[in-house]
């Protein structure tokens, strides 16, 4: 049976109180944690070597896609009737709208040592200790719109200038790929400071703490986000039809890519999935 995922504004308070007894419940057993670790492994930059396949490459999509899935898998464990909504950062624009509420994520960090004091996620609440991190910091952080260093979200034509890109990625398939709809919607830009983050890039800075950087899973709007950015695949998709992932073969062994990036029918580690086969999944989840 297919599900749907909906937009957090639109979730009912019952619907917000099932996802957070999840959240919690999958804590509590130590799966979340596991999450955490995953993406901290997997969060390889361009500049090191070895394979990439979370970010910086054109497997950034289908990579989270599954992710995303293991996580509400672990939630409907939980409660059947769980799913991961989405965060619209082009509508709910405040660090006091949805869904930075004291009954879903709790608000922003206190200026002192941003953290998150509100909510079911605070540290005080004793249910939401970082166990993974990149930092020896215990307790969630957020900087919301960054206070010293002011920066927004990324707007509807931001998306749209992603959007209208009829090829999904390019050579030389990176962080620094000018062209593609992959890296244009992930958000790695050319210079320095806040003009070079787009799109995902500047939502995880948007919201500062833990959410900069491998360990971002840490904070539970990282699955807000990332259903958001996995809408938008859906919606590049149906508007160009006929296109696919790229790139659709191993680049060659003189290529500088060889071996570091993922083809379309090869396997997406930790899993025996490939992005060919995360394509469409129409069959499993749509979006309200």
């Amino acid at each position: 049976m297919v599900y749907t995922r909906k937009d957090v504004s639109t979730l009912t308070r019952a619907e917000r109180q099932r996802f957070v007894r999840a959240l919690l419940e999958v804590k509590r057993r130590g799966e979340y944690d596991e999450f955490v670790r995953m993406h901290i492994e997997y969060f390889v930059p361009d500049g090191e070597d070895g394979l990439r396949v979370a970010h910086m490459t054109p497997s950034f999509l289908p990579w989270h896609r599954q992710f995303l899935l293991e996580l509400e898998r672990a939630l409907q464990r939980v409660d059947a009737s769980v799913t991961v909504p989405y965060w619209d950062w082009t509508k709910d624009r405040r660090a006091t709208s949805v869904p930075w509420t004291a009954d879903l994520l709790g608000g922003n960090g206190r200026s002192s040592d941003h953290q998150v004091t509100t909510g079911p996620f605070a540290y005080k609440e004793g249910n939401w200790t970082l166990r993974y991190n990149v930092t020896d910091t215990r307790f969630l952080t957020r900087d919301l719109g960054r206070r010293r260093a002011p920066i927004q979200l990324p707007t509807k034509s931001d998306l749209e200038w992603a959007l209208k890109d009829p090829v999904y990625d390019a050579t030389p398939w990176d962080s620094t790929s000018s062209k593609g709809f992959r890296n244009k919607l992930e958000g790695w830009g050319p210079g320095r400071g806040s003009a070079s983050w787009r799109n995902h890039n500047r939502v995880h800075r948007w919201v500062g703490g833990v959410m900069v950087g491998g360990a971002s899973v840490n904070d539970p709007v990282f699955w807000l986000l990332h259903a958001f950015v996995d809408l938008q695949w859906s919606r590049w998709q149906r508007r160009h039809r006929t296109t696919r992932y790229l790139p659709a073969q191993p680049p060659a062994e003189s290529n500088p890519q060889h071996g570091r990036i993922i083809a379309r029918h090869q396997k997406l580690p930790p899993w025996d999935v490939t992005p060919d086969q995360l394509e469409d999944l129409s069959h499993i989840y749509r979006y309200g």
